[in-house]
């Protein structure tokens, strides 16, 4: 009996070790069933969206083209470009008016249809501008790559003019500013010929801005002068003895007395007696030129049948006197 009573209980203990070692092991084990598992940190772990721009107090506008993005329910991801009436459309909430906008407040407003709307459960809602029309300005005229660009904060005149390319060879020096909020009052600016020297100038732009480089003026020599051409106008001003010094002058039969100007008019081609003789001589102001002018020096039959006369008796006197050297 003593033996009995010692075997029993060492065989109780053993019972209850086992016991306990496969309770312990069943509490290390995840339980399967309908209780949810443990999901892997990379399926939890929500990726954080992209901040679209690093201005998010940009305003859309109309003609913005962007990608609307709604995290975990790619079926509503979609491209839309801003419609005339400030919109764009999305599926299942319709027309959101977003013009005016900036990014964040349109992001939260698309999140709000959503979950109001019972479609999506806290949703998460990323815009990306792909096309900025209303945050850009237009550059055209006589700059080396006339284009629409981008304008990321502030910005101005010679900013765009470099990106640009520069100025051409036959751009002028008179830069229009059509503000897109006022229309109806330009502003023309003068620039210097040396960027890098015109700073009072150096207007700053905003979004939506229409410039425009204007093309230099040309004003025409022609007749008997040395050098007949066009002519830039630099800065827009010009006069006649100015313009004949950049032909070269006239020549020994011009008839300075009888120069005309020949100008372009709505009622056809005016022409503008000058004498030019009185202007060399101070004794008549000097006449400017405006681009498109023609500056017209006749040469003087008189003179250049005395002209030829005087170099006819020269050569006949020449080759007198040769033959009377001869002989």
């Amino acid at each position: 009996m003593s033996g009995r009573s010692c075997y029993f209980p060492l065989r109780s203990i053993y019972v209850l070790v086992v016991g306990l070692c496969s309770l312990q092991l069943m509490a290390q084990t995840p339980v399967t069933g309908d209780v949810a598992q443990p999901v892997p940190a990379t399926e939890t772990a929500s990726p954080q969206p992209p901040r679209p721009l690093p201005n998010t107090n940009a305003q859309l506008g109309i003609g913005d083209l962007v990608d609307i993005t709604v995290f975990g329910v790619p079926d509503l991801t979609t491209k839309a470009r801003v419609n005339g009436s400030g919109d764009v459309y999305l599926p299942l909430i319709d027309y959101v008016h977003v013009a005016g906008l900036s990014l964040d407040e349109a992001q939260n407003l698309i999140q709000k249809r959503l979950e109001d709307g019972g479609f999506v459960r806290s949703p998460h809602v990323a815009i990306f501008v792909n096309e900025s029309a209303s945050q850009s300005v237009t550059l055209a005229g006589e700059v080396g790559r006339p284009g629409i660009y981008p304008l990321n904060g502030d910005r101005h005149l010679l900013d765009l003019i470099s990106a640009a390319g520069g100025l051409t060879d036959k751009a002028g020096r008179i830069v229009t500013i059509e503000h897109r909020e006022d229309p109806d009052h330009k502003v023309e600016v003068q620039i210097s010929s040396n960027l890098t020297e015109d700073t009072n100038d150096n207007v700053a732009v905003y979004p939506g801005d229409l410039i425009i480089v204007s093309r230099a003026g040309i004003v025409y020599v022609v007749g008997d002068v040395a050098r007949p051409s066009g002519f830039r106008i630099e800065d827009n001003a010009i006069t006649v003895l100015k313009a004949l010094a950049l032909a070269g002058g006239g020549t020994r039969t011009s008839s300075l007395t009888k120069t005309r100007i020949l100008r372009q008019t709505t009622n056809g081609v005016q022409e503008i007696p000058v004498n030019l003789k009185k202007i060399l001589y101070a004794k008549a102001s000097d006449l400017p030129l405006i681009k498109g002018d023609v500056l017209f020096v006749p040469g003087s039959a008189a003179k250049a049948a005395a002209y030829r006369t005087a170099d006819a008796a020269m050569s006949l006197s020449t080759a007198l006197a040769v033959v009377a050297v001869d002989h």
